[in-house]
Formats: C-alpha cells, sequence, structure tokens
C-alpha cells in the first residue's frame, strides 16, 4: 500500500525524450500495467494502445483495443495537485463502444457505453444548455507542442471575453467528463493524443454533446487531433468563434 507521502511526491519521475512538460512516474508504469493484467484476465483477445508503451496504430482497427492513459495529468500528479485522472476506452474497428475516466481524489467513475447513456457513479449526466453568454470553457495548453501556445492563448483569450470565463485544468480526460456532466460548457484544446480523448469522446456524445476537431470534421481516433467540445448549440458558437479568431 502506497503512503499518503509517496502519492502526493509522485513517486520517482523521468522526462521523456528530455521533455521537461513530457513526464512519466513509477505509478504510471505500475497503473498501466495492473490495468493490461486485469483486462488480458477478463478478455484474453484484447489488444491494447496505451501512453506507456510501444504502439502500432494498426491495433485501433481491432474488435478489442483498449486505449488507456493509466495517469492523465501526470504534472499535477507530480506537484500533489490533485487533479488527474485514469482514462480507459474500448475501442472496437476504429470506433469507441466502452468509456471509463476515475478521479480517484474524488472517488467519481465516469462511464459509457454505446447507446446507453452516460453517468457518473451511476447517475446519469448530460452537456449543459447554458447559452454562451454564461458559458464556462475549459482549455488544453498542449504543452509537448509550444509552437501551437500563440493559437492556443489567442482563442482563450477570445472565449475569455465572450464567455463566462475560461479554465485550464491539465487533465484533458477530466475536462471532456466534466463537459458531460455539465460542469463546463465548450472545451478545446489545439492537439490532444488518442488516449487523452477516446474515453471523453463517447462520454460527450452519449451524455447528448457534440465532440469534433476545431474544424467541425469528425473525430479520428486513430491520430491525434485538435478537440471541440459542447452541447449542440455551443459547439457552433465555439466553431464560428476559432473561425474568426484564427
Amino acid at each position: 500500500m502506497l503512503s499518503a507521502k509517496e502519492l502526493e511526491a509522485g513517486g520517482k519521475v523521468k522526462e521523456k525524450e528530455g521533455d521537461a512538460a513530457n513526464m512519466v512516474t513509477e505509478y504510471d508504469i505500475a497503473v498501466q500495467r495492473f490495468l493490461l493484467d486485469g483486462i488480458r484476465a477478463l478478455l484474453p483477445d484484447a489488444v491494447f494502445f496505451a501512453e506507456e508503451k510501444e504502439n502500432d496504430t494498426a491495433v485501433l482497427n481491432e474488435a478489442h483495443c483498449f486505449v488507456i492513459d493509466p495517469i492523465d495529468g501526470t504534472a499535477n500528479f507530480v506537484h500533489g495537485y490533485r487533479h488527474s485522472a485514469i482514462s480507459v476506452a474500448m475501442i472496437s474497428k476504429g470506433e469507441a463502444v466502452l468509456a471509463l475516466v476515475y478521479d480517484p481524489y474524488l472517488d467519481e467513475m465516469f462511464t459509457a457505453e454505446k447507446g446507453k447513456g452516460a453517468f457518473v457513479n451511476g447517475k446519469k449526466i448530460s452537456v449543459s444548455r447554458r447559452d454562451s453568454a454564461h458559458a464556462i470553457v475549459g482549455f488544453g495548453t498542449s504543452p509537448y507542442r509550444k509552437d501551437l501556445a500563440p493559437l492556443t492563448f489567442r482563442l482563450a483569450e477570445a472565449f475569455f471575453v465572450s464567455c463566462s470565463d475560461v479554465r485550464r485544468s491539465g487533465a484533458a480526460s477530466l475536462d471532456l467528463a466534466y463537459l458531460a456532466a455539465g460542469r463546463l460548457d465548450i472545451f478545446f484544446e489545439c492537439i490532444l493524443s488518442v488516449w487523452d480523448f477516446a474515453a471523453g469522446v463517447l462520454l460527450i456524445k452519449e451524455a447528448g454533446g457534440v465532440v469534433t476537431t476545431m474544424e467541425g470534421a469528425e473525430i479520428d481516433l486513430r491520430r491525434p487531433v485538435s478537440v471541440l467540445a459542447a452541447g449542440a448549440k455551443n459547439h457552433e458558437f465555439a466553431k464560428k468563434l476559432i473561425e474568426k479568431s484564427k
């Protein structure tokens, strides 16, 4: 059992490819191993596309591919910021059919199954119906792509001026889960990896929301893309604001 002090410290930390913004801890590896072993025991033919392993994108076309981010928000975890999550999605032939995002700090489990709705701790959730003037906008800064910073913060300013306020939490899976639960009204990020958004995409769709790229194209679950998510009216508003602000 890990002590509270060990969890707050975030464990042993390494920088991936010498990037100070891209970290991995011993707990990322341990959680991923736990998930892979547990899923394999239940579904021996499962394949995996996970952040802390070598990956082949071809597996994303298999019938039972699990997309895993063992700790989304590793920087938060390392700093004791207490806002991180475990994200798991099952993709069948390129389409998300099951989703799970778990926040261990609040003990909240967000779940969705294709065609059966979205839930948090078993309670049905749905996206908000607030108008854009009263919307809170979540966004990510794509920290591994500093070249996108000017666009990211230009858009953040545009949303801040046009909406109620903006938020940057550092865990995209939770941002998307919060949007599905109506806690955020709009979310955008200029580039996200598949394990960051695979579960969130299904959660939002099953909660009655719309999720596309920032250009309005359908989300491709087999490659990194930009993400724009909201309820239907706010999605259209956000897409137009992004087009105007680029």
